[in-house]
């Protein structure tokens, strides 16, 4: 293709997590044009808890929390297991050591990050697992201020925290507002960070958005272009290299050269059913539950693909056990499940997994059950206790509003029958389970799942509750169960990558000129998720890493 409308040196395609890679390109003095197919930005990130999972990382030095490249790779291998070729050794390296040059940079160019003491890592103390944090990887942007952005801020997509400036990891403290003075401090000081804010005029974001707004700042500061309402067409491969790509523009094509590379950065395809249905194998799962950006629809992992480009783990996500309000919206069930005074139960009545589990691993357990007993949904069941205690749905301890009500969101019945034979479990399954299960809680072991062991169970726990603060016998009426089904965060398969992030072909080569990073990529944790924050992480560290790898390609070409 000779004729090019538009010439740079990195083409983004995604404002989420690439966001950073965009950033390190520019400030390595590459031309770089990022582009968002929505019209709002920010993707799947800006809505999530904006955590990046890192081992090793420069704010856990600096505050003496003991931790190494080695126990990382330790930790990676005994949650993901052995190497693969999403998750080769060369990968886990990259991630580990290239991420703490990422956070170093973005500092340096003004971005504020803190350190999320106590949010464990998920595995961090379970049987069986070795390696892992009890204080915790991960680490997030703090507040910053949508006046900022200036008219930009009416481009970023919203927080799912809506108003409230409050941090992904106080949600555990927070969620105990009424059984602890930490919990109630907590809510203190995230009730004066917000009437704070609010005095003084300014519009204060946490979680994803606070990542996602002083990337986009910074960005508009340097004069990089983000064209929104543009969508990836197709990748111009000329003599085995990505050269470009075709845009769509609002209506408008666009051909666009790229002289360093394409990095592809766009989510993975959360929202698209029939790619779902295409890899998800028996899963009964056709993007019904997902709680991702609209834009999650796959378009650029396929485009890739009719390059040749290789795809692995298509059938995965990052489930997360969800319900689903009367009015259709999705809402996920995470801290809830640790707390006391409540099971998860398939509708023979019986427990399966470990309630306190990543989320990930919840939703896998789930559709592993299903396979030969019906668990789907399965469901949350508690006692009177729970419902005054702890927050559910987002919702105030107590609060429980009529229109919740119904056999597809929640039920409430006067007794543990009652209960069962409106949700359709099997009564007699339902009392022996809930039975075996007081005994444990009385004991304070759970014999069955070991409920309560793992660091990170116990952080989300009632630690005012003894002998074990996941565990809480069910017997006082009125009793609730809510239906669960194995949503998502986003998938996290698809396509195969090398340590710089290149996208590579069936044979294992690099397609020159063609990076991805996130969950457009098959993921470097495999089939799991080791602790918070390790999606957000693998997106903004691999586009880091693409960013780098092409300066420094350019750089060697401008030296020949």
């Amino acid at each position: 293709m000779s004729e090019w409308d538009y010439l740079t040196d990195l083409l983004v395609v995604g404002s989420g997590g690439g966001l950073a890679g965009a950033l390190t390109a520019a400030a390595s003095g590459l031309d770089t044009l990022v582009v968002e197919k929505e019209d709002l930005i920010g993707g799947s990130t800006a809505m999530s808890g904006g955590v990046i999972w890192l081992p090793n990382n420069p704010l856990m030095v600096e505050d003496g929390v003991t931790d190494s490249l080695e126990q990382g790779l330790e930790y990676f291998e005994s949650v993901v297991g052995p190497p693969t070729r999403a998750s080769s050794l060369e990968r886990r390296h990259a991630y580990i050591e290239r991420g703490s040059e990422m956070v170093q940079l973005l500092r340096q160019l003004g971005l504020r990050f803190l350190r999320c003491e106590g949010y464990s890592d998920y595995y961090a103390g379970v049987r069986g697992y070795s390696g892992g944090v009890a204080r915790g990887r991960a680490i997030a942007c703090d507040y910053f201020d949508a006046r900022l952005l200036g008219p930009w801020q009416q481009k970023l997509r919203a927080s799912f925290t809506g108003g409230i400036v409050v941090f992904t990891h106080e949600s555990s403290r927070a969620q105990l507002v009424i059984r602890t003075p930490e919990g109630a401090r907590v809510v203190a000081r995230i009730i004066g960070r917000t009437v704070g804010g609010r005095l003084k005029g300014e519009m204060r974001l946490t979680n994803g958005a606070a990542l996602i707004a002083p990337l986009l700042a910074q960005l508009v500061a340097r004069g990089v272009p983000v064209w929104t309402g543009t969508k990836l067409v197709e990748l111009v491969l000329e003599n085995g290299v990505v050269v470009g790509a075709v845009l769509d523009r609002r209506g408008r094509a666009i051909r666009v050269r790229a002289r360093g590379g394409v990095l592809i950065s766009a989510g993975g395809f959360s929202r698209n059913g029939s790619m779902r249905e295409k890899y998800s194998g028996e899963q009964p799962n056709s993007a019904q539950w997902s709680l991702t950006s609209p834009g999650d629809t796959g378009e650029a992992i396929e485009i890739a693909m009719s390059l040749g480009a290789a795809v692995d783990l298509m059938d995965e996500a990052w489930w997360i056990p969800t319900a689903v309000r009367p009015n259709g919206a999705s809402v996920f069930v995470h801290g809830e499940r640790c707390k006391p005074f409540s099971i998860i139960v398939d509708s023979g009545g019986n427990r399966y997994f470990n309630e306190a589990v990543s989320y990930m691993e919840a939703g896998q357990r789930m559709y592993q059950r299903d396979k030969t007993v019906s668990a789907i949904p399965s469901w949350f069941v508690m006692d009177s206790r729970y419902r005054h205690r702890y927050p559910l749905a987002f919702r105030r301890p107590g609060i429980s509003p009529k229109k919740w009500k119904t056999r597809d969101f929640m039920t409430k019945a006067s007794s543990l029958d009652e209960l069962a034979v409106t949700c359709g479990i099997d009564p007699s399954g339902l009392r022996a389970t809930v039975e075996r299960f007081n005994r444990f809680a009385l004991s304070g072991n759970d014999e069955d799942f070991h409920r309560g062991e793992g660091d990170h169970e116990r952080w989300y726990g009632d630690d005012a509750h003894k002998p074990n603060a996941c565990l809480g016998t069910i017997e006082k009426p009125p009793f609730y169960a809510v239906a669960l089904y194995p949503g998502d965060v986003g998938t996290s398969g698809g396509l195969v990558c090398d340590e710089h992030s290149r996208v590579l072909d069936e044979a294992g080569s690099p397609i020159p000129g063609l990076y991805a990073s996130g969950n457009a990529t098959a993921s470097v944790m495999g089939r799991t998720y080791p602790g918070a924050g390790a999606s957000i992480g693998a997106s903004a560290i691999f586009s880091y890493i693409s960013a780098r790898h092409i300066a420094e390609q350019l750089g060697s070409a401008d030296a020949d």
